[in-house]
């Protein structure tokens, strides 16, 4: 058969372009899947996914046209959707390796901008070659299709509207279906699949002779799906209770004899934590018990009226589930955005039934009721991802509308330093401090949290004071009597943000980088004097 008899069938040409496009955005939806229990999902990796992707296609037209102009073999292209899909398979297998390894060569290697650095170099190295294959398939195809300037227009129109549809869905398929249904690196091996697929319906119609092509990417793609079907983003831990994803987040469930904890990224630690005794967790959530006792529950109680807590952030309510353990007067609704996580809380975490959760946005969600609570914790902030319409004065005023007289909020700042530099925590805590007449922050023992109380009852220290004394759990009492004395008023500065202004973003990073320094300083010691083997 003429190697270009395939080609006389301009849908066969079309559904190329489809499933270029297509896989193009699946590509790199999955790349922001992939780095994010090692760089975060914040507006600032994706800009480099983004940016990265799209110097990939810009130089891949480039190529492709003059390739295409030079040779106008279609063989050549699809060899090189071929090599594409190989690569993308090989993903799963290897990616996150290379991220590891590249992290810790700019860890040794630089003194600033770690995430940032690595995310970028991560992507080029990972995912820029096989979008630069695909990105010669536009110009390529136009090539191809085109037979004499009469339907020129129409043609590339055509092959245009083909990626556009194709690169629509395969926004849509990986978030809503396949990287909650599968996981992300099965999402990797459909779409290479897909790409194979199309790659041998060419090389089987032209003869033999490149049949060996079809054939070796196929073996390749077997041997990629074999090693590579995991799900496993943690790869160094071999015990977890659960390990998934969900439109939101990766999520990994980890257990041992004394508690069970939820993170939902592998590098930055708890976000959630269940004590199976039943004790206090020695974590920021036991400091935050102290606001029910602010807006007086125990006073409450002797009047026999119940206290309303509120939980943006619900996470597997390991706050919510202390609070309803340790008060008889209270009813507590939680907020959360990822439907998953709610279900691992009642799977797992042993989530009391009369804890009411809501799926949604927190700040939405304040938006469409409203009632008015004793008590709201804001605790939706996880590693450097801070939803910037959760940080900004118009959604502090919206908490301030929904607390009832003489409320508290509870903010969970983590990541928190000392540094007298403007830090992301500085920058809330300054915010929080334009909207309410009084705030306190604790710092939380052994961690770097900082729990933030804020209200405008000039007398809720009083009261803290009055309340905790009554409380009947020594435990509980003492734990009272440690955060009553490392409160301190906070000083607030100018830093305020806005709906309009709120670089979360930037400033989180400004924070992770000088972490890592911390972190790294000692082994960075080591490799200066001792070099590798010193390391190792």
């Amino acid at each position: 058969m003429d190697k270009k008899s395939i080609l006389n069938n301009k849908m066969f040409l079309y559904m190329t372009e489809f499933f270029a496009g297509m896989s193009v955005m699946a590509v790199e939806l999955g790349a922001s899947r992939l780095l994010a229990p090692y760089f975060s999902s914040s507006q600032i990796v994706w800009t480099i996914i983004i940016g990265t992707i799209m110097i990939a296609m810009a130089l891949g037209n480039i190529y492709g046209g003059k390739a295409a102009d030079k040779d106008p073999d279609p063989g050549k292209l699809y060899k090189r959707i071929l090599i594409a899909a190989i690569w993308i398979a090989a993903i799963p297998v290897l990616g996150k390796y290379i991220i590891i390894a590249i992290s810790a060569a700019v860890i040794f290697a630089v003194n600033s901008n770690f995430l940032v650095i690595a995310a970028f170099a991560t992507c080029m190295i990972v995912f820029v070659f096989p979008l630069f294959l695909l990105g010669t398939v536009t110009p390529s195809l136009a090539k191809y299709t085109t037979e004499s300037l009469d339907d020129n227009g129409k043609i590339i129109g055509t092959l245009g509207a083909f990626n556009t549809v194709g690169s629509i869905i395969g926004t849509f398929v990986p978030t809503f279906v396949t990287i909650p249904a599968v996981g992300t690196t099965i999402t990797f091996l459909i779409f290479a699949g897909i790409l194979i697929a199309l790659c041998i319906a060419f090389f089987v119609s032209t003869g033999k002779k490149v049949t060996v092509k079809a054939v070796s990417g196929l073996i390749i793609f077997i041997v990629c799906c074999f090693f590579g079907h995991s799900t496993s983003f943690a790869f160094w831990e071999n015990d977890l209770t659960y390990e998934g994803e969900s439109v939101y987040n990766y999520l990994q469930v980890k257990e041992d004899p004394y508690s069970v904890i939820l993170s939902t990224n592998v590098l930055f630690g708890v976000q959630s934590i269940r004590i199976k005794s039943g004790e206090l967790t020695g974590m920021y959530y036991d400091y935050a018990m102290a606001a029910p006792y602010m807006s007086g529950i125990k006073e409450k109680a002797e009047a026999g009226e119940n206290a309303e807590v509120l939980i943006l952030g619900m996470g597997t309510g390991t706050y919510a589930t202390q609070v309803l353990k340790y008060f008889d007067n209270v009813n507590v609704e939680g907020v959360e955005i990822d439907d998953k996580i709610t279900d691992l809380a009642y799977k797992y975490f042993e989530l009391p039934e009369k804890a009411k959760v809501t799926t949604y946005d927190g700040r939405a969600y304040l938006a469409a009721i409203d009632k008015k609570y004793d008590v709201i914790m804001v605790d939706a902030y996880q590693d450097i991802t801070i939803p910037f319409q959760m940080s900004s004065t118009e959604f502090f005023n919206m908490v301030k509308e929904h607390l009832n007289p003489g409320g508290v909020m509870v903010v969970n700042m983590n990541m928190y330093s000392d540094d007298n530099e403007s830090t992301i925590n500085r920058y809330l805590a300054d915010t929080i401090s334009s909207v309410f007449d009084n705030v306190v922050t604790v710092k939380v023992q052994n961690s770097t949290n900082k729990e933030l109380f804020a209200t405008d009852n000039a007398e809720f220290m009083n009261r803290f004071a009055e309340n905790s004394k009554r409380e009947g759990d020594e435990k509980l009492r003492e734990m009272m009597d440690i955060v009553e004395a490392n409160c301190v008023p906070y000083d607030a500065g100018n830093n305020i943000m806005t709906d309009d202004k709120a670089p979360v973003e930037l400033l989180g990073m400004r924070q992770i980088d000088s972490i890592i320094k911390d972190e790294v300083k000692y082994y960075k010691e080591i490799y200066k004097t001792q070099g590798l083997d010193g390391l190792f």
